[in-house]
């Protein structure tokens, strides 16, 4: 409101502020019925118009606002041609004034000799009354500062004598205060800071003056020293807390210089790294850890080397490792039994089990489980977030007047400060200002053509990529049939060995091949469209580069899961699970390779080339799209693969810390802000959307079908014996139903809720409602506050017709008295 209504705010008072708003409305229609009745009167009743008097220059002076006196606000002549306002720079009038000053928004307060006798006499009642704090809450609205009573005052001297003595009145009370009621009653005064550090400089100065060191007994000094010890040592933990929070420093230091959206790429790899933290903690204690440690396994295979090609391709050393699937035991350990003996019988108690085949399918399970639920918190608490109903112009004021951290101190530390605040200022501005092209009816058919058309480029260069990895991955597979089933008797050739390894590596350094070069083409085409805000075309070029991981995702899980777990005899696989998981293992490898490949040539490369040979300062901008997409891709390679390669997030752990390095060194050095500031407020939900539900999703989906309907291996794995993995949990609860007949709701509860898909659906469309009901709230919030802000300008526009009004009476009286009284004394001469 006060945004709108552009008063000044140095208005002389002479009157208490309302308590609400009715007051003022009950003033505005008061004051225009007592002016409308009085130029009635005026211009009807001639005797009374002769009596009044015109306007003192002097008071028809004060009346006008730009010579109104105030200590806090210095009008130039420059600023006086940009105001566009009708309500600034007219004469107004004693009753006008009178209406503004009634104003809350135009009122804040007392003078500040007021201030200190109405502070005196609250430390007097809170001496009396020995309170712990004073309430804020009964604090008048008189209680604000205020330059009202700037021109109360004639005699300067002994006004000035007077408010010395109420500050040292104040003092005296301050002092006699305990320390904690000190601080709260100099909080609450509505002061400057600077006077607030005057007075609180007094009151140890007296004080100190008053009592001496030594007048302190040893007890009280020892307390105040240990008080002072623990908070410092508070301070200091706190700040070691902070000091502890990944990668702190360098998030400030890329989003100061590149902006919100750069930031968010950063922010969602530490949140990507964190959830595989997670997955390799409750895989590593509860599967590798037991495995590695309780369960000994017999290693009589021996396995050639490939010239250290089973780093890239996952075979050789690893083959026969705790990385796979196929090295986890089916045993279920066991402690030994302690026996006893009494009265001629014999009772062995049962040791401690650790059932591998159950432990492997519940922590799966469970991993997921947990996964999906914080997943699912992270996206609500990013809803609401994000989707906030405040707007850019209320988000810069709160940056300018706010934001600003006073505890920082250290050089470095202020320097990415400013420069963090000063990147979100060019965002925000840039938001407020931006406004929306009109186009003609044939440039809006132009434009809505060449959408249709890049569109239609991009959808069809990604069904030709998917029907490439389809086929190519067919051509691949029963190549590998050929091979296994002629090859045999030449396995001693080293050279058929390593192109036999070699050849693994062909389906994923076409699939990153895609990765890399596509999103270049998307690109392209999305600078043929000509985006006017860089948040669409971030958008649009997400949603492209989307769509084609997810269709090539779905033809590769179509590839393991159809292909190769449904006939693994033709390949003569004895463990289909490991074979998959080496598969995901090499994508996820080939994957990071072709990223370093990307930062090398797409970035630093590029920047050399554009400087030294086409001689421009202009560096590439960070794509946003394709990095988070890449960041996607790979985090559900790592999902998909977990039930494969229990250590698979240990290899997605080691790429995303490699990769976030690279990518900060590679920023700072090879790329430039956008052209285009634009604040990415909903960026990271975005993000986490697209985790949870491609992705994630997608993922779980496949795990879930492999463990529910695919036979296991006979010869590997966990689960070997069993039809499906499901089983092992089935197996383990009748065993327990048997064993002991009051469980046997356990098997009920085993069969209707984890057998019954029913379930899980019905698990998976709670978390959805309760995701859309978020929303639904964020969205009715947004609408509540939209039509608060339409009110707050009505009321605004409301108060500028009565004060117009107002002014407009006022000067039509002014008008007419004039005339009156030069009538009344010509008719007075001629009589």
């Amino acid at each position: 409101m006060a945004g709108r209504v552009n008063f000044y705010s140095d208005l002389v008072t002479d009157i208490e502020s309302p308590a609400d708003e009715d007051g003022v409305h009950d003033s505005f229609t008061q004051l225009i019925e007592e002016q409308c009745h009085d130029l009635h009167d005026l211009q009807h009743d001639f005797h009374d118009v002769i009596e009044m008097t015109s306007l003192d220059p002097e008071e028809e002076s004060r009346d006008d606002v730009l010579h109104l006196e105030g200590p806090a606000y210095h009008r130039s002549d420059s600023e006086v041609p940009q105001q566009t306002d009708h309500l600034i720079g007219e004469r107004w009038s004693s009753d006008t004034l009178k209406v503004l000053s009634s104003m809350p928004s135009r009122t804040i307060g007392r003078s500040r000799g007021a201030i200190i006798s109405q502070y005196y006499n609250r430390t007097m009642q809170l001496r009396r009354r020995r309170q712990s704090r004073p309430s804020i809450q009964h604090f008048p609205r008189s209680a604000r500062p205020s330059i009202r009573g700037y021109r109360m005052e004639t005699d300067g001297d002994d006004f000035e004598v007077e408010e010395d003595n109420k500050r040292e009145r104040l003092v005296n009370n301050l002092q006699n205060l305990s320390a904690n009621d000190r601080v709260r009653m100099l909080r609450a005064m509505p002061l400057s800071l600077a006077e607030k550090k005057e007075l609180r400089m007094l009151v140890l100065n007296k004080a100190a003056h008053s009592l001496s060191q030594s007048q302190i007994p040893c007890c009280s000094q020892l307390k105040y020293y240990i008080i002072i010890a623990l908070r410092q040592g508070w301070y200091g933990w706190m700040s070691f807390l902070s000091s502890l929070q990944l990668w702190q420093t360098a998030l400030k230091c890329v989003g100061g210089h590149f902006g919100t959206g750069v930031l968010s790429y950063f922010v969602f790899l530490r949140t990507l790294l964190f959830f595989n933290v997670f997955l390799f903690l409750v895989t590593g204690l509860f599967l590798v850890v037991p495995q590695a440690v309780l369960l000994d396994r017999d290693q009589s295979t021996s396995v050639r080397s490939t010239w250290g090609l089973e780093v890239l391709t996952g075979t050789g050393y690893f083959s026969d490792s705790l990385l796979y699937y196929g090295y986890y035991s089916n045993h279920t350990l066991q402690t030994d039994r302690s026996c006893s003996k009494s009265m001629n019988r014999t009772s062995c108690g049962s040791g401690l089990s650790y059932n591998m085949p159950l432990v492997y399918f519940f922590i799966i399970g469970a991993a997921f489980f947990v996964t999906c639920i914080i997943l699912v918190y992270s996206m609500s608490k990013s809803f609401g977030q994000s989707f906030r109903i405040d707007k850019s112009k209320g988000l810069l004021a709160i940056k300018v007047f706010s934001s600003w951290d006073f505890k920082v101190s250290k050089k470095s530390s202020v320097g990415l400060q400013r420069a963090n605040i000063g990147t979100q200022l060019k965002e925000l501005v840039a938001e407020v200002n931006r406004k929306e092209l009109k186009f003609s009816a044939l440039q809006r058919l132009w434009r809505l053509f060449i959408h249709m058309l890049a569109w239609i480029l991009c959808l069809g260069s990604t069904l030709g990529c998917m029907l490439a990895v389809y086929y190519f991955s067919e051509h691949m597979h029963k190549k590998d049939v050929k091979i296994r089933s002629s090859s045999y008797p030449n396995t001693s050739s080293s050279d058929s060995l390593l192109l036999k390894e070699a050849s693994l590596l062909a389906v994923p350094v076409i699939m990153s091949s895609i990765n890399l070069l596509l999103p270049g083409f998307f690109n392209a085409v999305a600078w043929m469209e000509q985006y006017d805000s860089p948040s669409v075309l971030n958008y649009v070029s997400i949603s492209r580069n989307l769509l084609l991981k997810v269709s090539v995702l779905g033809v590769l899980c179509y590839h393991w899961l159809g292909r190769v777990a449904s006939d693994p005899k033709s390949l003569g696989l004895q463990c289909w699970e490991s074979f998959v998981g080496q598969e995901l293992y090499r994508f996820l490898v080939m994957d990071f390779i072709f990223m370093l490949l990307d930062t090398f040539f797409g970035e630093f490369l590029w920047r050399v080339f554009s400087q030294k040979a086409l001689k421009r300062k202009r560096k590439p901008v960070f794509d946003i799209a394709r990095n988070v997409l890449e960041l996607i891709y790979g985090q559900t390679l790592a999902w998909l693969g977990v039930l494969f390669s229990p250590l698979l997030p240990v290899v997605q752990i080691i790429k995303l810390l490699f990769l976030f390095y690279m990518k900060k060194v590679s920023l700072m050095m090879n790329c430039q802000a956008s052209g285009k500031p634009w604040r990415a407020s909903q960026m990271t939900t975005i993000f986490i959307t697209l985790l949870c539900f491609p992705s994630f999703l997608g993922a779980a989906v496949c795990v879930t079908y492999t463990m529910w309907t695919m036979k296991p291996s006979d010869g590997c794995g966990p689960f070997r014996g069993l039809k499906t993995m499901f089983q092992a949990g089935k197996q383990w609860v009748q065993q327990l139903a048997d064993a002991n007949p009051k469980l046997s709701w356990l098997a009920l509860a085993h069969t209707y809720l984890v057998e019954n898909p029913l379930f899980l659906f019905l698990c998976a469309g709670i978390f959805l409602i309760v995701i859309y009901f978020h929303s639904q709230v964020v969205d009715g919030q947004r609408k509540i506050i939209d039509l608060l802000q339409e009110q707050i300008e009505n009321e605004g526009e409301d108060k500028k017709f009565l004060i117009t009004r107002l002014q407009d009476i006022h000067e039509r009286k002014r008008v007419v008295s004039p005339r009156r009284v030069r009538e009344a004394s010509e008719d007075s001469s001629f009589s």
